[in-house]
């Protein structure tokens, strides 16, 4: 039996055949031999396309701004697997990991379970023995097959709906709608984060009789001189603008305050100020370093590029863009998406990112399709970050950006832990 987390992660991804099998079968029945509860008092899943792990952050810092105990599980992490399963805003160690993985492992006998199973039950376990007042799930990927899922949610929240993860979820926004549509329960609230969710999701609800709250309608967001309003029917709020700086974090901040509106209690007003101020998020728009700066993003499909594109106008200055993708990612128009901004791109391979993974050659050739200007080739990420900022001046720009991979060996180049500038 493996004696360290390392060995028990290695160990995970041999278990099962596959690294992504959907299905709740597998996990639900080891789920039943463990005896898994209630995660914790209230339990908020949320799902999405993009802004799923802002959206968590939110909530987070909310509730611990009211004096919640609070878990929040998340995926994927950055540099440390300890990162998905948190309490207190404080990774767990990996003793307790450990323990629940022991745990898993002897209950589950013949079943095979994948990695994100695996740290779904741990993540389930470490709670319910931990007596939180919240639990928070972000969905891994979908929502109706999701290892989350297992659970029935007090309150689901689907943040946007676009295109990405086609060979599991579909091609169509109408397609992938009805997967993140499975996390709804029938009379229970619903938050849908965009001002025009697909149609299928709203079919769903009414089927299903869950409560859609819709962001833009049921509650609206609107900027102020000095930051912005969250109001309801009878309630409003005048909060400061979050520290995520991203066009779009505005709308996961309301998401956030009307997922926690939707529970049968009332939080304190100042919560939710404190909250959207003090919520972080490593690898959103992250500034890493001035002079030149540079900047981080994990965005990987068109919906979150387009958040990108609308920060760097915002915010303009000559950029270079140091980029790596997986290779079933929409490289072509997120390059063109970006490119008007950009002024030469330093691609990358990410060998090392297993089966998905793309060699610095066959992205290089798919970005210098899509594009008129430099491109130049590195082996590795750190190796891009590099010469990016050796080429920058001081008043220029480096954009890091393409996958949680990219973010990830860019922080480890930069020996960067949880710093901020």
């Amino acid at each position: 039996m493996p004696h360290t987390l390392t060995s028990w992660l290695d160990y995970q991804l041999r278990t099962h055949p596959q690294s992504i099998a959907m299905g709740l079968e597998r996990v639900r029945e080891v789920a039943t031999r463990l005896g898994v509860g209630r995660p914790g008092r209230f339990v908020i899943t949320v799902a999405g396309t993009n802004g799923k792990g802002s959206t968590v952050a939110f909530i987070e810092a909310i509730a611990r701004a009211a004096g919640w105990k609070v878990g929040a599980f998340t995926s994927p992490h950055l540099q440390r697997y300890n990162e998905r399963v948190r309490i207190g805003g404080v990774d767990v160690g990996d003793e307790a990991l450990i323990a629940a993985f022991e745990r898993i492992d002897a209950a589950r006998a013949e079943i095979a379970l994948t990695y994100f199973e695996f740290g779904t039950l741990a993540a389930l376990m470490i709670f319910e023995a931990a007596g939180l007042d919240l639990a928070i799930l972000e969905v891994g990927l979908g929502g109706r097959l999701d290892a989350v899922n297992i659970i029935d949610a007090d309150v689901a929240v689907i943040t946007t709906v676009d295109i990405d993860h086609q060979s599991y979820l579909g091609n169509d926004r109408e397609t992938i709608g009805i997967e993140k549509a499975g996390i709804m329960r029938a009379g229970r609230p619903v938050v849908l984060g965009e001002i025009d969710p697909p149609s299928s999701v709203l079919r769903r609800a009414y089927e299903l009789g869950a409560i859609a709250i819709r962001g833009h309608s049921d509650y609206l967001i609107e900027r102020t001189e000095s930051g912005w309003r969250w109001r309801e029917p009878g309630f409003e709020l005048e909060l400061p603008l979050p520290a995520l700086d991203a066009p779009a974090q505005l709308d996961n901040a309301g998401a956030a305050i009307a997922a926690l509106r939707a529970l049968p209690v009332d939080l304190p007003v100042p919560a939710f100020a404190d909250g959207v101020r003090d919520a972080q998020l490593r690898g959103r728009l992250q500034k890493l370093a001035t002079a030149p700066e540079v900047v981080l993003d994990v965005g990987h499909n068109p919906q979150a590029i387009g958040q990108i594109s609308a920060w760097l106008r915002a915010h303009p200055r000559p950029t270079r863009a140091v980029f790596a993708a997986l290779a079933d990612k929409e490289v072509e128009a997120m390059v063109r998406i970006l490119d008007d901004q950009i002024g030469h791109w330093h691609v990358a391979g990410l060998a090392d990112a297993g089966a998905r993974g793309q060699e610095v050659g066959a992205l290089a050739v798919r970005v210098a399709s899509a594009t008129g200007k430099p491109v130049q080739r590195h082996a590795t990420v750190a190796a891009a970050l590099e010469s990016a900022r050796a080429a920058c001046a001081a008043d220029e720009r480096v954009l890091v950006f393409g996958s949680f991979h990219t973010v990830a060996e860019a922080l480890d180049a930069d020996g960067e832990v949880a710093r901020r500038v």
